[in-house]
């Protein structure tokens, strides 16, 4: 069964920090180009951070920007997404997903292929 799960979301105080993981099964992740994308109550998803294949190039949405960091140990089959300093507003389920091309298409991937559940990550004091 091809799929991607994420884990490592959870509450934390502001300014704190999370580390999300993203895990595949049945395919390699190797070969595709992986995304972060976020969903609050009420909006619509947003696209946050995207890896190339490789790892080479890395994007971020602005509101992330020196934040964030995305990376990837593709003998781990596994995308981080290391979260520091959140706000409040970083409050969301965070999902990957895993584009059909090698590159990114900004901070999204191109032609998504795959998503995985979510996780939830909670932000407050």
């Amino acid at each position: 069964q091809l799929q991607l799960v994420e884990s490592g979301g959870g509450l934390v105080e502001p300014g704190g920090s999370l580390r999300l993981s993203c895990a595949a099964s049945g395919f390699t992740l190797a070969y595709y180009a992986i995304g972060w994308f976020r969903q609050a109550p009420g909006k619509e998803r947003e696209g946050v951070s995207c890896i190339s294949s490789s790892g080479g190039s890395t994007n971020y949405a602005d509101s992330v920007k020196g934040r964030f960091t995305v990376s990837r140990d593709n003998a781990k089959n596994t995308v981080y997404l290391q979260m520091n300093s959140l706000k409040p507003e970083d409050t969301a389920v965070y999902y990957c997903a895993a584009g059909r091309h090698f590159y990114c298409s900004g901070y999204v991937p191109s032609q998504i292929g795959y998503w995985g559940q979510g996780t939830q990550v909670t932000v407050s004091s």
